[in-house]
């Protein structure tokens, strides 16, 4: 198995007749997924989505691909191909566009109709082209098949890239729920005609690889979230993604067989369901949804709630609810359902929300005490018996962390995938195929892009560094105004601390401190304000270091005169 170097350089021109693959993101974390795909000086991306942040990214909205690779080659793109409507795929396609607003979007039905209603928000009308399974179309220098796929979300696809250099066959986000909801199976005769014509390199969902056995059908939830109906006293609230189409008619038709109504709650909840309903994904019986603003008039018990928050975001309603920030106050009795799985990295901020949820007297049922909630992704029996009906020449793990691209190819060296064949990757990484063969060339810039209100890309990892010292440990700052052509000191220091746990008046015991190290410098001749403010910092930094064992920030100021 071949992996990245650290010290990979940039990658050489692509050889004549070769195909190159470059995972902008999405490989070793989940979220960010964004593939752009070459062949003979054209492009085409495959997804392009978000990451959502953590705790140690205080103050980021959005985490996007970094599109600096692509950025002076914007008019070689032949399109993007979307493979469904979660926002950790189609979520950046905006920050894109604003760049090229012309390149044309490919997709489903539901996935187009998804990112059409975001980009009407950052105001771009995109140039689309709807497809569906089955059918072949030629963008560019790409002919591209799409293929059916079941995954969490109605209408999601996988796509087949034909070009001189072989087929890549890209499989998106999908499992083989043998009983889906919307009857829609995965199209494994499909894959299994692709593996006969010869699948060159096939990219293929890492997330459950290390998870044995094939995941249960989405039909097995129904009969868990009616029970949990049948014994709720009071209100029912539901977080789940806003795109979550499946779970949500669950909910709808449990609602409808106990006598309920139902809301949605957060702009993305009602938009999504909108337009799932307006398309005909979602089924809702007349009057069952109504305006959030009508459930007072409502006895509790005839009351459904449907709102974002399943991950602990901070902002999302559910989160709101359990701080007490939200306009629908928890009461004793309330039912609250996490109808989702835990995202790596997430678990601290969903726990913290449901210890939030139970304070208020709330009933909690979550993945881990009843089963509301299978996942989208196909677990290691199923990558096992799709492997040996694509019989794929060569593989590339993606979507997934390093624990999940590595399980996922020692899966593809067990169905017989040479060894030397299966490439695992990293975001940047250069995945050339020659000659029927796929190795690492290269590495292009592929770091983290974040999104910070309108800014985007402005704030850096030192800022988010500053952000943490600043939250963990407060702010010093110190005020002196020196004489310019001396450097004695002439008014200050001030010192005032927030944050730190050190009182104004405690900080009086490293004035000394500060006059000594001043006068100092002024008679060894050195007046340069940032100098003396670097002289302070020092200052300041050892002394509460002695007295405290605390690291806060130090803002000094010197002002001549």
């Amino acid at each position: 198995m071949s992996h990245p170097h650290p010290e990979l350089g940039a990658p050489p021109k692509l050889p004549k007749g070769g195909l190159r693959v470059t995972p902008l993101g999405g490989l070793g974390e989940i979220g960010r997924n964004m593939t752009v795909f070459e062949y003979g000086g054209r492009l085409l991306i495959v997804d392009c989505g978000v990451l959502f942040p953590e705790e140690e990214q205080p103050g980021i909205d959005l985490i996007l691909p970094d599109f600096t690779s692509i950025r002076d080659r914007l008019d070689d793109i032949d399109g993007i191909v979307l493979t469904h409507g979660h926002e950790d795929h189609i979520g950046g396609v905006p920050y894109l566009l604003r760049e090229k607003p012309d390149i044309p979007l490919i997709g489903s039905k539901l996935t187009l109709a998804l990112i059409e209603a975001k980009l009407q928000e950052h105001r771009i009308r995109p140039y689309t082209l709807e497809v569906q399974e089955g059918q072949r179309e030629r963008i560019g220098s790409f002919d591209c098949e799409f293929v059916a796929v079941n995954h969490s979300i109605p209408d999601a696809l996988a796509v087949a890239i034909r070009t001189p250099a072989g087929m890549v066959v890209h499989t998106g986000d999908f499992k083989m729920d043998q009983l889906p909801l919307d009857r829609r199976l995965t199209d494994l005769p499909a894959f299994a005609r692709l593996g006969e014509e010869g699948i060159d390199l096939l990219l293929s969902d890492s997330t459950n690889a290390e998870v044995p056995g094939f995941v249960p059908p989405e039909r097995d939830i129904s009969n868990v979230l009616r029970t949990v109906f049948a014994n709720a006293q009071k209100r029912i609230i539901v977080a789940s993604f806003a795109s979550h189409v499946h779970r949500i008619q669950q909910i709808l038709d449990a609602a409808h067989e106990y006598g309920r109504r139902v809301a949605f709650v957060g702009r993305s909840m009602v938009r999504n369901m909108g337009i799932a309903r307006e398309l005909g994904y979602l089924q809702v019986p007349a009057g069952l949804v109504v305006d959030v603003k009508t459930l007072d008039d409502l006895p509790d018990d005839e009351v459904v709630l449907v709102c974002t928050g399943s991950q602990g975001e901070p902002m999302a309603a559910l989160s709101r609810m359990a701080n007490r920030d939200h306009q629908i106050r928890i009461v004793q009795g309330d039912t609250v359902i996490l109808a989702s799985s835990l995202i790596p990295g997430n678990e601290n901020a969903v726990y913290r929300v449901i210890n939030g949820l139970t304070r208020w007297g709330a009933d909690v049922v979550h993945k881990g005490n009843a089963k509301v909630h299978v996942s989208g992704h196909a677990s290691a029996g199923e990558l096992l018996y799709f492997y040996n009906i694509c019989k794929p020449k060569n593989l590339m793990p993606v979507h997934g962390e390093w624990r999940h691209l590595r399980a996922n190819a020692e899966l593809g060296a067990l169905t017989g995938v040479p060894k030397d064949r299966i490439v695992i990757a990293e975001d940047g990484v250069a995945v050339d195929l020659v000659d029927g063969v796929a190795k690492i060339v290269g590495k292009v810039q592929a770091g983290y892009v974040y999104v910070d209100g309108l800014s985007v890309g402005d704030v850096t990892e030192a800022h988010l560094k500053d952000r943490r010292i600043l939250g963990d440990e407060g702010i010093i700052s110190v005020f002196v105004v020196v004489d310019s052509s001396t450097g004695k000191i002439v008014g200050g220091p001030d010192l005032h601390a927030r944050g730190s746990g050190i009182e104004d008046a405690a900080l009086a015991g490293v004035v000394p401190k500060i006059d000594e190290a001043l006068t100092k410098a002024a008679q060894d001749g050195v007046s340069e304000a940032h100098q003396l403010q670097q002289l302070i910092r020092r200052s300041v930094g050892k002394w509460v270091s002695d007295n405290y064992r605390r690291r806060p920030m130090i803002l000094p100021v010197v002002v001549e005169v």
